[in-house]
């Protein structure tokens, strides 16, 4: 089965404990430490196998093969790519039930991650997310005082909750450039100073 490396902890002699989500599920496997291991990464997507084990409760990872992106060998994408799939990770960890969303969302996002300014796809993915889950504030109503908001801009918080300008004193948005984005899942109306905003906003949390 395929899936996207989410997180991975260290544990004695260089073992792994890997969650990897799959179309299926959310996978929590061991990984002995081993030279005939190739080496795997946070945000890698792989192909691999699980395998009981009667001396743990926890799955064994085994037979994995690291499936590359065509832009792996460029740092600075493998670098936002690892910040945005981290997020995954906390916000699925809980989850009693998964489908195959996210993972979709995630081989989406790879296969577009070099072709546009990645923070862009990464924006354009949470809406989908947002949506997804029912979370998406499309009202234009202040979540701090009530009100509608009527101005041509909006300031956002965690989860693009929208607010008065005046109401938090935080970076705004124009409306339309929202509403372009909410609509069509485009960032066409956002600069570049916007998406840098919105993209550290989205780093405190899906």
């Amino acid at each position: 089965m395929q899936g996207f490396i989410l997180n991975l902890n260290r544990v004695k002699d260089e073992d792994l404990i890997v969650t990897i989500i799959s179309r299926e599920s959310l996978d929590t496997l061991y990984r002995f430490y081993g030279a005939r291991h190739g080496v795997i990464n946070l945000g890698f997507k792989v192909d691999y196998e699980k395998e009981s084990s009667s001396k743990s409760n926890i799955l064994r990872l085994k037979d994995v093969i690291h499936i590359g992106y065509k832009w792996i060998n460029d740092y600075k994408l493998l670098r936002l790519w690892q910040d945005f799939s981290a997020l995954f990770y906390k916000h699925l960890k809980d989850a009693e039930e998964l489908d195959d969303f996210y993972f979709e969302l995630l081989e989406s996002a790879s296969q577009n991650w070099n072709k546009q300014n990645p923070k862009r796809v990464a924006i354009e993915s949470y809406i989908k997310l947002l949506e997804h889950e029912g979370r998406l504030h499309t009202e234009f109503e202040c979540f701090i005082c009530s009100g509608t908001i009527v101005e041509d801009d909006v300031s956002l918080l965690r989860a693009f909750l929208p607010t008065h300008k005046e109401c938090t004193h935080t970076f705004s948005v124009k409306k339309d450039a929202l509403v372009e984005l909410y609509k069509n899942r485009s960032t066409l109306f956002l600069n570049d100073k916007e998406i840098d905003r919105l993209w550290y906003l989205l780093l405190e949390g899906l």
